[in-house]
Order: structure tokens, then C-alpha cells, then sequence
């Protein structure tokens, strides 16, 4: 039966698109917890915008970074369903799941893609969306220090593997989740009290498994499946005894937004027959080796705030240019993924991917040495970023610095010289030159005797810039800030 569950369970999932930008819920103060949404926001609303704005939790499988890459199960669908509704993907991301609620019905996201168990009192707050898969709440509990030297008889009979052993003891859940509801019922079927304390702080459900590890606490609650994942890093916990049925878990939506529940629901029932589900699914919840190994890694960077292992070098290159070295660190990704020994079809290598001619200009002895491509790739960036002296926005002048390197400083003058030509502000790379840009390899734009440079493929340069910014977003949110970072990192970047 559990096999059959497992299989029902895979049958969702398809298709991509960039990653989003991201907004964040810290330091937002106490607010009364809604009851229904204070605003109309549907379908029509949310494509005139362009963008769905997604509430997330930040956890080890759901969105977090890794290798300088964002990942996660829910991020992964969440591409998906935006490049479906042919919508630019925003994440906000909630401090844990008391705050998703009351996020989702003030309007601060559309969806909230997380996990949720459908119940009927969450079904008062919000509506749910067609189910993604099945699981059970399991108790998270320690076993005994020595379990390693004890039968399987021995250390069940020091965990509690019948739940009415919980009665006069302490469980710690969320206030809002639906482990806490279950908590609440299961009292009532058993007749006994159980000390349900709530967590207090910005945790999340890895969170107070790690307290359950550390033996900060004795039991919590938690999805199966999620459970099951830690287990592999934490082998001293045990999450083998059921505390619910099998309950469907879905994404959460506004009861006012009928329009976008439909076009979701009828994506998900795509999805299902789909293998990239099933794909999906196994890779964040059924490998349980490539999870140990990602969540032991050095990169991965909820535990050590680190993007690469150049990031030392990349903040010194960053200080030169008086750039926030995550947005630096965004390009190095995008031109190699940080991986020294790369080396383009058309010659250039590095991290920097610098072209041999300019590696003989710039003094390089050695492209492929991270220390020289990256200081030179730097002197290179800020002599563009100089001759662009007469942009007075930083981060629209980073945006022309950065499509110059891309394609040459000429073409993004060519691009200038087209913008004003149309009544626009040439001094705007966004909404403006980039149209241009993305316009130079057609022979009417290019063949205007104002274009000097000849043609570029401008639609390259313009996805170039694009992308660097909107992992820039993810490195923002999740990586700590440095005080160098100052310059870039107060203004939001579109």
C-alpha cells in the first residue's frame, strides 16, 4: 500500500523558467491574523502585473541554495507553473509557516507553494489547489545514545511507538500548522492531555528537528516524507511511528482568486501525467544520498553562507569595483559556474571566460588561475563601468557595464543612439536600451547609419544581464551581507 501511495505521489510535474526575483518577510512586525483576504487580486490582475508572486519557507527541500544554483522541490514546480502562465516567477519568502496564511490574504503573494496539509479549518482561511501527493505526520523522536548496540526490540521499547504514550507529555509544534490541529484531535481520541507547546521564532520544520537532534526537545511532528529526508543526515532520530492517516498536501491560494485556482489546477492535472514529476519528487525526496551530500557540503549555503569556493577571492575583486560581491559572484556563475578550467567554443576561459586577446591586454600570464582572471576580469569591468560615467542609477549603470562585457561596449552605445532615435531615455537599461539591444541582429535596425558596430545578437546580452540579476535576488535574500556590500545591495534590482 505504501509503495502504491509513493506511486500516486509521483505523477506530477513539467516544464521551466528563470529563476525569480524574491522579497522577504523579516522584521515584519506583529500583525492580526486575517480570517479572509483583504484585497482583490485574481488572474487578470496578476498578468497585468506580470509576475506571480509566491510565498515560500526556506528548508532543504523546498527552496534553498546550493553549488550558487537556487533549488528545491517546490522552486522547481514553481518555474514551471510561471513559465505556464507565461508569468515572471517572485518569490517571498515567510520566516516559517504561523506567518503564510495572513501573507497570502494581505496580498504579499499569490500562492503559497509549500507543503500544506488540507484541512478543514485551514479551508475557512484559504483555498487549497488540486493535491500534489500523500503523506503522513509522523512523531519526531531521539533514540537512545547507545541505539547503535541495541536490537531493534531494545530501542522500540525506549521510543514510543503508540501515541497514547504521549499523553502527559510534551510534543513542540507550530501554532498554525496542521500538526498542531492533529495534536488537538488526537487528545480527543485518546482522552488524555498532551502538552502541545508552540514554537516561538523564526523556525522552520528542519529547525525544530534539529532541536529534536540536539535534544533541545524531546518530540515534535512532522510531514513523513520530510522526516524521512532528515533522517539520512540525522540517523539518531526516528520517525517510524504514525500519528495521522495518510492526508493530501497541496499549495494555497486566495478564496477571491477563482480564475488563477483553475489555470493551477488544470497545470497540475497536466502534471500528473508527466514523468517530470516523478523525477522531481525522487530527487529532493526519495535520493537520500544526494540530500546527505548536499546538506554536508560546505555550499550548502544555509549553513555556511558561502556561494563558492572563490568567494574570498571574489570579494576582493568585488571591493575594487565597489560592487556588492553577491552580484559579482552572480556573474562569475553565469559565465562558468565557477569552474576555473572552463573554457567557451570560442576561446575565452576562466571564471571570467576571458578571450585570449584580452587576457594578452589585461597582463594575464595565466587565464585559467582564478586569483589573476578574476582581479583582471574586475580591471576590465570597472573600465566599462567608468565610461559610463553619465549614468546616474548604479544599478542601471552595472546593467550596461555587464551587457558590454557580454557583446562589446560599442553595440550597447549603438543600443543608446536607437533608444533616444525612439523618445526614449537612453540612460535606462531596463524598458529602454534593452529593447534596442535585443532588436540589433534584425537588418533594419542594424542597417540605420547610426548604428556604428554593425549587428549583435542583443538578445544574448539582454538574457545575460537579466539572469545575473535574478540569482543576485536569491543570493540577496539568502546570503549574509558584507560591509562592502553597500553600494548595490540598498537598491532593488529589477
Amino acid at each position: 500500500m505504501r509503495g502504491l501511495l509513493i506511486f500516486v505521489a509521483l505523477l506530477f510535474l513539467n516544464t521551466a523558467c528563470d529563476q525569480g526575483k524574491i522579497g522577504s518577510s523579516r522584521n515584519r512586525g506583529p500583525k492580526a491574523e486575517l480570517s479572509g483576504p483583504t484585497l482583490e487580486r485574481d488572474l487578470a490582475e496578476i498578468q497585468a502585473d506580470g509576475k506571480l508572486k509566491a510565498i515560500m519557507v526556506y528548508s532543504s527541500t523546498t527552496y534553498f541554495l546550493y553549488r550558487g544554483e537556487a533549488m528545491g522541490y517546490e522552486y522547481e514546480l514553481l518555474k514551471r507553473l510561471a513559465q505556464d502562465l507565461g508569468l515572471e516567477l517572485e518569490i517571498v519568502l515567510a520566516n516559517n509557516i504561523d506567518e503564510v496564511f495572513d501573507m497570502l490574504n494581505r496580498g504579499e503573494g499569490d500562492i503559497i507553494a509549500y507543503g500544506l496539509t488540507i484541512t478543514e479549518d485551514r479551508k475557512k482561511l484559504i483555498n487549497f489547489t488540486d493535491y500534489l501527493y500523500t503523506t503522513h505526520q509522523a512523531l519526531v523522536q531521539r533514540k537512545p545514545r547507545n541505539w547503535r548496540r541495541l536490537s531493534r526490540d531494545q530501542i522500540d521499547r525506549k521510543l514510543v511507538r503508540d501515541v497514547i504514550d504521549l499523553i502527559g507529555d510534551t510534543v513542540h509544534v507550530h501554532r498554525r500548522s496542521s500538526y498542531y490541529e492533529r495534536m488537538l484531535h488526537l487528545q480527543e481520541e485518546l482522552g488524555g492531555k498532551i502538552n502541545i507547546d508552540t514554537i516561538i521564532g523564526d523556525y522552520n520544520i528542519e529547525d525544530v528537528i534539529k532541536m529534536v537532534v540536539d535534544g533541545k526537545i524531546k518530540y515534535a511532528i512532522a510531514d513523513y516524507n520530510v522526516a524521512s529526508i532528515n533522517q539520512t543526515f540525522y540517523p539518531i532520530l526516528d520517525v517510524e511511528t504514525p500519528v495521522s492517516f495518510s492526508q493530501r498536501i497541496a499549495w494555497g491560494l486566495r478564496s477571491n482568486s477563482p480564475e488563477l485556482e483553475n489555470e493551477v489546477n488544470r497545470w497540475i492535472q497536466g502534471m500528473r501525467k508527466n514523468g517530470t514529476y516523478a523525477f522531481i519528487y525522487k530527487k529532493y525526496y526519495v535520493h537520500k544520498k544526494s540530500y546527505k551530500r548536499r546538506v554536508q557540503s560546505e555550499f550548502y549555503s544555509k549553513n555556511s553562507g558561502q556561494i563558492s569556493k572563490y568567494d574570498d577571492l571574489i570579494r576582493r575583486a568585488a571591493d575594487s569595483l565597489s560592487w556588492d560581491w553577491r552580484l559579482l559572484a552572480s556573474q562569475v556563475y553565469q559565465e562558468s559556474r565557477f569552474d576555473p578550467q572552463s573554457e567557451s567554443w570560442a576561446g575565452a576561459g576562466g571564471l571570467m571566460q576571458i578571450m585570449p586577446g584580452t587576457a594578452t591586454d589585461l597582463g594575464i600570464d595565466n587565464t585559467y588561475d582564478p586569483e589573476q582572471n578574476l582581479m583582471a576580469a574586475a580591471d576590465y569591468l570597472k573600465d566599462i563601468f567608468d565610461k559610463f560615467e553619465n549614468i546616474p542609477d548604479t544599478i542601471q549603470r552595472i546593467k550596461f557595464t555587464m551587457a558590454a562585457y557580454n557583446c562589446g561596449y560599442g553595440h550597447l552605445l549603438d543600443a543608446q543612439r536607437l533608444a533616444a532615435q525612439a523618445g526614449l531615455d537612453s540612460l535606462q537599461f531596463d524598458d529602454a536600451t534593452a529593447i534596442w539591444l535585443r532588436k540589433m541582429g534584425q537588418y533594419k535596425v542594424y542597417s540605420n547609419p547610426i548604428v556604428r558596430y554593425g549587428p549583435v545578437r542583443g538578445e544574448e546580452p539582454f538574457r545575460y544581464v537579466r539572469d545575473i540579476f535574478l540569482r543576485y535576488a536569491h543570493y540577496r535574500q539568502l546570503i549574509p551581507a558584507m560591509p562592502s556590500d553597500s553600494l548595490v545591495s540598498s537598491a532593488e534590482p529589477r
